[in-house]
């Protein structure tokens, strides 16, 4: 059971293909997408930063939702998410990865764009930082941020799965036309 002071973090271990990413909600929403194919530790770190009263209660049943949008995004079948979130963080936190989640499927922004889009355009540091400490990735499309040339810059789940991603929405684009 569940009180407002001690939220019980539900986790567990999605696989597509030759991916692994550990996830986690509340009875609220998602909190956490994890890095591909890193260990437990990364989810259980995390946990005790953000939840550290909390229980890590193993319920593969109550992230069924979650694991099948995020299932079928990697398939190439979605490019929206419907699911709740329950993440939370600074305001200056929340307006990034708002403005991320705003950023059209199979498109890329700056972080210029995105400190311009929130009505910061002097916190393009910030912004970068806001983003690294996205808590859910693939659902909070971190990965459609680029450098301002257009390069790939960092990306918590690491350059390749960056590159996949974007690749999969390309892909994903140009199969609708």
């Amino acid at each position: 059971m569940e009180s407002n002071n001690k939220p019980i973090l539900y986790w567990s271990l999605l696989t597509f293909r030759d991916l692994n990413f550990y996830i986690a909600s509340t009875s609220k929403g998602l909190v956490f997408v994890g890095s591909p194919n890193k260990p437990f530790e990364e989810l259980s770190e995390w946990a005790k930063k953000r939840f550290s009263r909390s229980p890590l209660v193993e319920a593969a049943e109550k992230l069924e939702p979650y694991a099948v949008e995020i299932t079928e995004y990697l398939e190439g079948k979605r490019k929206t998410f419907t699911v709740s979130f329950d993440y939370d963080g600074t305001a200056f936190q929340l307006a990034v990865w708002n403005a991320l989640c705003a950023i059209p499927y199979g498109q890329t922004r700056s972080y210029s764009d995105i400190a311009n889009s929130i009505n910061k355009p002097a916190a393009v540091r910030a912004v970068g930082a806001a983003i690294g400490a996205n808590p859910v990735l693939i659902t909070v499309p971190c990965h459609r941020v680029v450098g301002k040339n257009g390069s790939l810059t960092g990306y918590r789940g690491g350059f390749e799965m960056k590159t996949r991603l974007l690749d999969l929405e390309r892909q994903g684009l140009s199969s609708n036309e």
